[in-house]
Order: C-alpha cells, then sequence, then structure tokens
C-alpha cells in the first residue's frame, strides 16, 4: 500500500496519473489537420487542429510548423477561463468568444514546444505552441502561422492531459499510422487448445 501511495504521489509531482503512462505521446498530422493522444499504440482522444498556412519548415521568420519529435517544455493558463487571451505567455484580463470578428488572439491555453531534432531545434526560439485560438471556424485547415491551434474546449482538455516532457510528433503521415489496430478475436490463455 506504502508503495502505491508514494509512486503516485511521484507521478502527480510529474504531472502523471495512474490511467496516463510516460509512454503517452501527442501525435499531429498536417494531412489530417488532427491531432492525437495515443498511448502504446491506444488511441486516447483526437481534436481537430490547424497548422502553418504558409506550410512546413523551422526557418526563423517562416511562420511555418516545424515536422519531427518535439516535447512540452512549458505550460502557461492554469485554470483560466475559456477564451482567456493570452500574450507574451500571460493573460490580460480580456476574454474573447470564438469567433469574434476581426479577432485572431491566442486564448485559453499554450503549451510550448522545444525541438529534439536538428529540422525542429528553433521551435522554442520561434514560440511554437499548442494553444486555443479565437477563430475556431478556420480549425480543421491550415491557418496558423507556424503554431498548432485548436478550438477552447479542446486545448482546456489537452493541457490537462499533456505534461513537461511529453514528446509531440507533427508529422506528414496519418493519424491511422501511429494507432494500433486491435484483432478483438485474439487467442487468450483460456481459449489455447494446445
Amino acid at each position: 500500500m506504502k508503495f502505491f501511495f508514494t509512486l503516485s504521489i511521484l507521478l502527480a509531482a510529474a504531472g502523471l496519473s495512474f490511467a496516463q503512462s510516460v509512454a503517452t505521446e501527442i501525435i499531429i498530422s498536417v494531412p489530417d489537420q488532427q491531432l492525437a493522444v495515443v498511448d502504446r499504440g491506444k488511441l486516447i482522444s483526437k481534436y481537430p487542429i490547424s497548422t502553418s498556412k504558409f506550410g512546413l519548415g523551422d526557418s526563423n521568420g517562416s511562420y511555418r510548423t516545424p515536422l519531427g519529435v518535439l516535447f512540452v517544455s512549458a505550460k502557461f493558463g492554469d485554470r483560466l477561463p475559456s477564451g482567456s487571451v493570452i500574450k507574451n505567455r500571460v493573460a490580460t484580463g480580456e476574454i474573447v468568444n470564438p469567433n469574434a470578428p476581426g479577432r485572431d488572439a491566442i486564448v485559453s491555453r499554450v503549451i510550448w514546444l522545444r525541438g529534439l531534432e536538428q529540422q525542429n531545434r528553433a521551435a522554442r526560439d520561434r514560440c511554437i505552441y499548442i494553444h486555443g485560438t479565437a477563430e475556431e471556424r478556420s480549425i480543421g485547415r491550415p491557418s496558423s502561422f507556424g503554431c498548432i491551434r485548436m478550438k477552447s474546449r479542446d486545448v482546456v482538455a489537452l493541457y490537462d492531459f499533456a505534461h513537461i516532457g511529453m514528446h509531440v510528433t507533427i508529422t506528414q503521415g496519418k493519424i491511422d499510422n501511429f494507432i494500433q489496430q486491435h484483432n478483438d478475436e485474439e487467442p487468450s490463455l483460456w481459449a489455447r487448445s494446445d
């Protein structure tokens, strides 16, 4: 009993729970315009997103979405109301409704990414985030300036699940390529005839 209590304290300190393992990762599919939370090939959740309208890449000033393996390096927006405007990773106090005319603010939550590969090494300096957007009508097609945009309710759910150090893969592959297809007819030890 003491072991499980100690383990839960360690997991909580790391931002994890028993339902979430260190193998849990975020997959972002550029062609699908979707983000999936996957644990050892099992789909946990999936959300529509928007990547850059300027294409893919990581050069400074390009406004492109970087590819490859990154990780969550910081999070901002704990307990902010949905639609809260965040500027320079600080809440301004303003709340914007989804699709408010003339507003393209970062809202609700910010998950800051850092690259792990040569092809995405500038991501943190470029302030590549997963964040909420006031322009929810653009979700599902490339429309950002390099970041990964999400609907407010979706980024709030992801934020509560994501932890510092969690791997994020941005890929030109399909989400289905990262999900293991489970065969319900696999034999169990009880069903074996040998």
